[in-house]
């Protein structure tokens, strides 16, 4: 599900609500999301998990083609830890798929 989707259920389930309003939402909230990731912060929606920063330290990689050394600088990434209750949901919806060779 992307973006445009998420906000076209939402508009569906609040049909009381603007799709404008909705769309501005789901806006805020992920600006919120990202600026408070970036700004080194936890963010925990309850039953649903926690972001957070994560940092990689510089290292000295390979380059594949010559296997010479290349220095990779560090950086950050973005960690998810589902939650309880999104890990139980997930779980128990195992059964609904099968898997095609």
């Amino acid at each position: 599900m992307n973006k445009s989707e998420i906000i076209r259920n939402l508009s569906y389930r609040l049909s009381d609500m603007p799709t404008a309003d909705v769309d501005r939402a789901v806006n805020l909230l992920l600006d919120l999301l990202g600026s408070t990731i970036a700004a080194g912060n936890r963010c925990e929606v309850r039953d649903f998990g926690v972001f957070s920063r994560h940092t990689h330290r510089a290292r000295t990689g390979r380059n594949p083609r010559t296997g010479g050394a290349v220095d990779v600088p560090a950086r950050y990434s973005v960690h998810f830890k589902p939650g309880k209750e999104l890990r139980k949901r997930v779980d128990d919806a195992k059964g609904d798929f099968q898997i095609q060779d």
